[in-house]
């Protein structure tokens, strides 16, 4: 089996906008991915709500991405891929970082991956660098936690493609596929998990099939 590891926000996680409750196995996207790719796959869900590329969150916590993912990694392996989708977190007014920061903060965790001999026979797994999707009309507490935060998301493709392009690994711009939810404005509706989930798949085929 082919090992893929989904390493995320709520948005891999599966936070529904409704209710911020988790949406089940079979509606958010790794679990859809699962199903998609068949019995070959083997997907390792690590969505967290809140984490963040590599900053340090001083009101949430535990939740940097750079800190996280080698013991992650050393947890799983061997992997074939690891598919790289976070963020959106970083827009967070308490972070006050640009867009073309907030991509080289994923490419910092892609440069982890690439020296991490979490591959197979030690080598250094693929990887998947995916750019969130804009944020849409913010709602409730949102607007004032990611103020100002639309106009940098609307870079994250461009930044996000020149970072993959920097660490050589492969690149999906899920703003292309995908939009945020209405309801609250940051986090994915089932439909458009769905529609991540078999993109992302078509991706993982031809990266390693």
């Amino acid at each position: 089996m082919k090992t893929v590891l989904c390493y995320g926000d709520s948005n891999t996680w599966g936070c529904n906008p409704a209710n911020e409750e988790r949406f089940g196995l079979d509606v958010r996207w790794p679990g859809i991915l699962r199903t998609t790719l068949g019995t070959d796959y083997w997907v390792v869900e690590e969505g967290l709500s809140g984490r963040t590329t590599v900053w340090d969150d001083p009101i949430e916590g535990d939740k940097n991405g750079k800190t996280q993912l080698p013991s992650i990694l050393y947890t799983h392996h061997p992997f074939e891929l690891i598919i790289i989708m976070l963020g959106t977190n970083d827009l967070k007014m308490r972070f006050s970082v640009p867009a073309y920061d907030i991509a080289n903060g994923a490419g910092v965790l892609v440069d982890i991956v690439n020296k991490s001999g979490c591959g197979p026979n030690g080598s250094a797994p693929q990887v998947l660098l995916v750019a969130p999707p804009p944020i849409a009309t913010l709602k409730d507490f949102f607007a004032d936690i990611f103020e100002a935060a639309d106009t940098k998301s609307r870079r994250f493709a461009h930044e996000y493609e020149r970072v993959a392009k920097l660490y050589g690994c492969h690149f999906l711009d899920a703003g292309s596929i995908i939009v945020s939810s209405e309801q609250d404005g940051i986090h994915l509706d089932a439909s458009e998990h769905a529609k991540l989930a078999h993109a992302i798949a078509d991706k993982v085929q031809q990266i390693l099939e």
